[in-house]
């Protein structure tokens, strides 16, 4: 699964660990993500990731 990057702050996001902090489990790819989940470091909105290589 790829990985996610905020253009904003540059947090990271790894589906391998999800977001436990707003009940993300692991193993959650980006694109199903809640369309209100928002970046834990900066709080930027999903449009502002882009995907890593």
């Amino acid at each position: 699964m790829k990985k996610y990057r905020c253009k904003l702050c540059g947090y990271i996001y790894d589906p391998a660990k999800g977001d436990s902090d707003v009940g993300v489990k692991p193993g959650t790819p980006f694109e199903q993500l809640p369309d209100d989940w928002v970046c834990p470091a900066c709080g930027a909105p999903k449009s502002e990731f882009e995907s890593v290589d």
